[in-house]
């Protein structure tokens, strides 16, 4: 069987790819090729988003080819190209053109496992996710496994959560499991609201039923038989995909749970474990204080699992290849495969999935190939608003918290913003501010005022630039805002601020003269 697998996410939706799937299948039809010889199939992420829209041409299961930027008008060529067939000297270079190495090294360096399914798997249709085995670790679960011993190989694992803050997903689920007896309920997080993340979408869209696997898992682990997604308003194609999977596995009865989407206002901080709570039960999406937290004390008062959606897809590979396997990915400290959502000024952007520990300067120079027509490389923004900048002269950083923790970054929840020469780094951590100052819940005082005064206080050093008293002042904000403010919005909103201030504080010393 041969098929030719059109990326539907977003970002080749809207380079074309709708266009080029109906030529596709308009030539095929002219053809007589029948699905028993060829097949035209929607699926999700092909991962180099620069070169949409994708076409992956596979047959017996394997890909034989990818290409980028084809035009509608080239249909005939490519599908001719696909079934053997000659071309003229001039359609088969037009055609070679468009052609990507699958030895490139963007995809050769990535190690698959949240990812595996994306591009591969049809994530409108059930029958092609159980084909590909989806749900089949579910099943076994169920058959073979306790709780408990799902639960132990999520410890064994060393998974740790995806979202941001890196807390043991094993500890996580044993605190759910263990608390008295009573209703628990599950909730996924995907109120992805980081600017440039866009990870959590790609799973949303291209391998729901991967995720709502991974989220059943998970359910059965804990003892919950209710669960919710939360996603975020501004992924309609998700929300849309999400529902239809979740109708799909119903009608299947692959899933023995009560499943619920909830869709979010669009509240960046509705990302807070306990303002998503709020935000689910119909109140205003405000974090609040913890102790108690979820897992003791969560949606409907009864002990509540989080995890976000990176986490929960990476459920089913572990469960299927064991916990060594995947404990021997990365880091001791921290293992497995993180994915990035890189963008900027780069040759290549687009989604990777890489071991935790791989080389900044792998990803930067290597798998995008450095600097677009941007003067060369500043910086590598990491972790959206909560994160930090690293200078281009720490590229040999490893991609692990503890090591980017030291240079005032953190892996955050994937955003990855290469930052051409041209910016200038205090108006790109104005920028940053300003997205936490509009976000902020308005509940503390110190996050409410304290990052809009930032935000003021970066705007007048970029028109004026700033002398020792005022960064000594800017300094002294950031630490108070973020030591005093209730929740991780205002605790790490100053981040930008204090990581281009340790690396790039010259710039600060004169006008920077514009946006970034």
């Amino acid at each position: 069987m041969l098929e030719l697998r059109c990326c539907c996410a977003t970002s080749c939706r809207l380079a074309g790819a709708g266009r080029l799937r109906r030529a596709l299948a308009q030539v095929a039809h002219r053809r007589g090729a029948g699905p028993e010889v060829l097949r035209i199939k929607p699926v999700g992420c092909l991962r180099l988003c620069s070169g949409g829209p994708l076409l992956a041409v596979a047959s017996h299961g394997s890909s034989r080819a990818l290409f980028g930027a084809v035009p509608p008008a080239q249909a005939p060529s490519l599908l001719a190209w696909a079934l053997g067939e000659p071309l003229e000297p001039g359609e088969a270079a037009a055609l070679q053109a468009r052609r990507i190495a699958l030895d490139d090294p963007f995809f050769a360096l990535q190690q698959t496992v949240v990812l595996e399914g994306c591009g591969v798997v049809d994530p409108t249709s059930i029958d092609d996710a159980l084909a590909h085995g989806t749900y089949s670790q579910l099943q076994r679960c169920r058959s073979t496994l306790s709780p408990e011993q799902v639960r132990a190989q999520i410890r064994q694992s060393g998974l740790r959560g995806r979202g941001g803050a890196g807390y043991p997903t094993g500890l996580k689920w044993d605190t759910v499991a263990l608390q008295p007896t009573g209703p628990r309920q599950v909730v996924c997080n995907a109120d992805e609201g980081d600017p440039g993340a866009f990870m959590d979408r790609a799973v949303l869209e291209g391998d729901p039923h991967r995720l709502l696997e991974g989220l059943a898992i998970a359910a059965y682990a804990v003892g919950a038989q209710r669960a919710t997604v939360y996603v975020r308003a501004e992924y309609p194609l998700a929300i849309r995909r999400l529902r239809r999977a979740v109708a799909q596995a119903q009608a299947k009865r692959v899933l023995d749970l009560e499943l619920q989407v909830r869709v979010g206002a669009g509240a960046y901080v509705c990302g807070e474990e306990t303002a998503l709570i709020a935000s689910i039960e119909g109140r205003r999406g405000i974090p609040r204080p913890r102790p108690p937290y979820p897992a003791q004390h969560g949606l409907a008062g009864q002990p509540t699992l989080i995890n976000n959606v990176e986490t929960l897809a990476a459920v089913p590979a572990i469960v299927r290849r064991g916990a060594a396997w995947y404990s021997a990915i990365g880091p001791a400290s921290s293992p497995g495969t993180k994915v990035f959502s890189l963008s900027g000024a780069v040759a290549r952007t687009g989604l990777i999935e890489v071991p935790i520990g791989t080389p900044l300067r792998q990803v930067v120079l290597t798998m995008a190939a450095g600097a677009d027509g941007h003067g060369g490389i500043k910086a590598v923004q990491i972790g959206g608003p909560s994160g930090g900048c690293i200078p281009a002269s720490a590229l040999d950083t490893p991609l692990a918290d503890a090591a980017l923790r030291r240079l005032g970054a953190r892996l955050g929840s994937g955003g990855m913003v290469v930052v051409g020469a041209a910016t200038a780094m205090p108006e790109l951590a104005r920028y940053f501010m300003r997205f936490c100052a509009n976000e902020s819940c308005g509940q503390c005082v110190p996050c409410r005022a304290g990052t809009v005064q930032l935000e003021q206080m970066l705007a007048r050093i970029g028109e004026q630039g700033a002398s020792a008293a005022d960064l000594a002042a800017l300094e002294q904000l950031c630490t108070m805002v973020a030591s005093t403010s209730l929740c991780g919005l205002g605790q790490a909103a100053p981040n930008p601020v204090l990581s281009t201030l340790r690396h790039f504080r010259q710039e600060y010393l004169v006008p920077s003269g514009g946006g970034p």
